[in-house]
């Protein structure tokens, strides 16, 4: 995997102001408004900043957060995780390992039939490709 570097006008550039907001600068969105929590067709749901394939429909859930959730990425090396103490919280924040883009947090209150796993994750974070049924 080649890594993305790119300057922070060149991030600008390249997105928009919502997903710059949220894979560059660690925002979100609101609860229930991004176009995927309640997307239910098959596919995979890729980087919005590099394409990256990171999450496939068949792991995504109704966690009833608000935001779409997974129970696990497509393959773990697509995403890296880190602490995150911000907003006086302690919580576990989901990056790209590609272009190193802030996804959204996992959390252990996830589907205790899978992996336990939560991979709660902004939309403006990814796009979804509805011709690549593979997972």
């Amino acid at each position: 995997m080649s890594k993305i570097s790119l300057s922070e006008q060149e991030w600008r550039e390249k997105l928009s102001p919502e997903q710059y907001s949220i894979c560059r600068q660690q925002g979100t969105e609101a609860a229930f408004s991004g176009r995927y929590w309640n997307h239910k067709e098959k596919g995979i749901y890729l980087c919005a900043a590099c394409d990256l394939p990171l999450f496939s429909s068949t792991t995504k859930y109704d966690s009833g957060s608000g935001w779409p959730s997974f129970d696990r990425p497509m393959k773990h090396s697509s995403v890296k995780e880190t602490r995150d103490t911000s907003h006086g919280m302690e919580r576990v924040e989901v990056l790209c390992n590609n272009c190193n883009s802030h996804l959204g947090h996992v959390f252990t209150d996830g589907p205790a039939t899978t992996t336990g796993l939560r991979y709660c994750i902004n939309s403006g974070a990814l796009q979804f490709d509805p011709e690549n049924k593979e997972s």
